[in-house]
């Protein structure tokens, strides 16, 4: 982390864009913590507001952008190339699809807020075959929400913002594991219910 710290230090809205790039893709970049240090960066009056702001918006939307091609091309090729291994179809593509048409906005949407999800939404977006018009509406939107929130944490908390954010950044993960387990086992509960039916 302290690398990543010390390149946005040294190259400012540069190393933001490429880093949350590589950070949105799946590399390991620790994203929320380079947007509180941008925030706290802004504090000290080092970089400018609207710079960072738009450099760090821009990054993300590129790198999950990426990300839904990713899906959309890699992803996509694999299912229909080793699908009937793992018992899926293009049925189950469509009702993916439906979903994202449906509900599954909402993921693209708050997937940022989640460690792990957002790397993941956007290629299963792609892979399902989502057109891009409404995955980059509510990506990008989702996108903006992420970057000005974590940039004003940064910002507020000015010089404490490592002692505070640690605290908040586990209390995010230990959340976003519950999450994850609930949505498990709910998707477990339809699949057993749909098989038995």
């Amino acid at each position: 982390m302290e690398s990543v710290l010390n390149w946005v230090s040294t190259y400012g809205y540069a190393a933001i864009f490429s880093l949350l790039i590589l950070g949105i893709v799946g590399l390991p970049v620790p994203d929320e913590w380079l947007l509180v240090f941008t925030g706290y960066l802004i504090h000290k009056g080092r970089l400018n507001p609207a710079f960072a702001v738009v450099a760090a918006f821009a990054g993300t939307a590129c790198g999950i952008s990426c990300s839904y091609a990713i899906g959309r091309t890699v992803g996509l090729g694999a299912i229909h190339r080793y699908g009937r291994w793992m018992h899926v179809g293009e049925d189950d593509i469509h009702r993916v699809h439906d979903w994202f048409r449906r509900a599954g906005h909402w993921a693209l949407f708050f997937g940022y807020f989640i460690p792990g999800v957002r790397h993941l939404t956007a290629i299963v977006a792609g892979a399902s075959e989502l057109e891009f018009r409404a995955f980059a509406g509510w990506a990008w939107t989702g996108a903006l929400f992420w970057v000005c929130g974590f940039v004003t944490l940064g910002w507020s908390l000015g010089d404490e913002w490592e002692r505070v954010f640690h605290v908040i950044h586990c209390n995010i993960i230990y959340a976003s594991v519950a999450a994850g387990v609930l949505l498990l086992l709910w998707f477990g509960y339809k699949s057993w219910v749909r098989r038995r039916r």
